[in-house]
């Protein structure tokens, strides 16, 4: 519809001013009258405020969890590379022990005879010689005896059993030499399987038979020296 004012001097307003007005919820309220409908909008502006609370109080708890979780990602970084500097410590710790566990059953391995002559020589007492020492077969383990075939994994050392024959003109100094060949701490299994008098050079003396097993030492026992030492 068209209006056209004929009043010279006054202009008419548009409606509403060229501004949007919210409705007036006062006058709006004041024109309900049913209790039901006003319960019903009652409830609708607490459920829709508690909403608001709640997303305002939620948002502020997931900003702040959120905060925590990048600062626990960024310690998970960091501690993932100190593990993988141990665990690359530890592989090499690993490779470097099991090597010189190689080199020390080696070494054990090589001065098997020479730790035996030694032990001999020093538990000899007076009056008495050796007339033959020799490698002598070991008894059968119990893995050997049940599988016929000893361990696999046994050291080589534990395995090297020695028959010492010796005479002597003293049957305390044949008592004696088995004595101190049973606290060596390089032989264990120290046993005499004979013993008996025969003559030489006209002379009664007793000719016995010892057997023996090579056990490594502790290293309490084990003395290092160097092959090479500068003269001046």
């Amino acid at each position: 519809m068209i209006e056209i004012n004929l009043l010279p001097g006054q202009k008419r307003k548009a409606p509403g001013g060229g501004k949007l007005r919210l409705p007036d919820f006062p006058a709006v309220l004041a024109n309900v009258r049913d209790p039901w409908l006003l319960g019903a909008i009652a409830a609708a502006v607490v459920v829709i405020g508690g909403n608001g609370v709640l997303y305002m109080m939620n948002s502020a708890r997931l900003n702040r969890v959120e905060g925590v979780l990048r600062g626990v990602q960024g310690e998970k970084r960091r501690y993932d590379v100190v593990v993988a500097q141990k665990r690359q410590a530890v592989r090499v710790r690993d490779s470097l022990a099991a090597e010189m566990t190689i080199i020390r059953g080696i070494d054990a391995d090589r001065y098997i005879w020479p730790h035996l002559m030694d032990e001999i020589t020093k538990a000899l007492p007076a009056y008495t010689w050796i007339t033959n020492v020799q490698s002598a077969a070991a008894p059968p383990t119990a893995a050997a005896t049940t599988t016929g075939t000893p361990p696999a994994n046994a050291p080589i050392a534990s395995q090297v059993q020695v028959s010492i024959d010796g005479r002597t003109v003293d049957i305390q100094a044949y008592t004696t030499f088995l004595r101190q060949l049973a606290a060596s701490p390089w032989l264990t299994e120290v046993l005499p399987t004979r013993a008996a008098t025969v003559i030489e050079q006209d002379r009664p003396v007793t000719e016995f038979n010892i057997t023996a097993r090579y056990r490594g030492a502790d290293s309490l026992y084990i003395r290092t020296v160097p092959l090479v030492e500068s003269v001046r």
